[in-house]
Parts: structure tokens; C-alpha cells; sequence
């Protein structure tokens, strides 16, 4: 089977002069993920990115049109494992909004690329991490 297709925000800031990457919380693992999903009918896959990252972590920013990596992870449903291979679109924020749409379903924080690294569980995405300059 061929993996599916997603897409990812990594959302950064610069705070005293360090990279900080926004992590937020799975809705139902209460895992720590970059904001992820479905490409949309319509919109450019960073476009689609972008979305993810106002409606997971509420965020808003530039985004870079190209990816600056990929990984994969197989999502567990009820009955069966998909693999899924994400493609990663990095966002600097610009804004970050008091309320958004899953605010109420997740959390979201600051770290550095190191922290975020040991915090998530996916090898792919710990490896974008670990390289991450911003």
C-alpha cells in the first residue's frame, strides 16, 4: 500500500536571538506533534500548512513555500495501520491569537529545536528537528 500524503507546519520564532519551535498536543494522545493534516482541494499544500497551524496551535506567519523535510509515521485506527508520509513546511510566526479554533482540545509551547526533538516521537521529525536553524 501506498502511504498517504500530509502536511505540516513547523512553526518558529526567534527569542533573544535562539530558534524556538511551537509544539502542540495531540487531541487524543495528549502527544507532543507539530500541527498536521489532510492536503485541502484548493490550496497549495504550504497554503493547506498554514491552515493547520491557525487551527492547531493559533498561529499566523510566513510561510515557506518549499518543504524543508519529510517524515513518516503509520496512523493507528480502529481496524488497521496506514502509513503516512508528512511533508514539513516551516512557518515563522508573526502572530500568535489569544483564541482559535482547537484551542479548547489542545496545548501549545515553546522550545528549542533540541527540547522539541526529545519530546516527539517520530524519528523523521526528531531529524528535521535536530537540524533546525529557523
Amino acid at each position: 500500500m501506498a502511504p498517504l500524503q500530509q502536511i505540516a507546519a513547523l512553526c518558529w520564532r526567534k527569542r533573544k536571538g535562539a530558534v524556538e519551535v511551537l509544539l502542540v498536543t495531540s487531541r487524543e494522545t495528549r502527544r507532543w506533534v507539530i500541527p498536521k493534516g489532510w492536503p485541502m482541494e484548493g490550496l497549495a499544500d504550504f497554503n493547506a500548512a498554514r491552515r493547520e497551524a491557525f487551527e492547531e496551535a493559533g498561529v499566523e506567519g510566513r510561510m515557506r513555500r518549499e518543504p524543508i523535510g519529510q517524515y513518516f509515521y503509520e496512523k493507528r485506527g480502529k481496524k488497521e495501520v496506514l502509513p503516512v508520509t508528512v511533508t514539513v513546511y516551516a512557518l515563522e510566526v508573526v502572530r500568535k491569537l489569544k483564541s482559535w479554533p482547537e484551542a479548547k482540545e489542545r496545548e501549545r509551547s515553546w522550545f528549542s529545536p533540541h527540547d522539541a526533538m526529545l519530546r516527539v516521537a517520530e524519528p523523521g521529525l526528531k531529524d528535521i528537528l535536530s537540524t533546525f536553524t529557523g
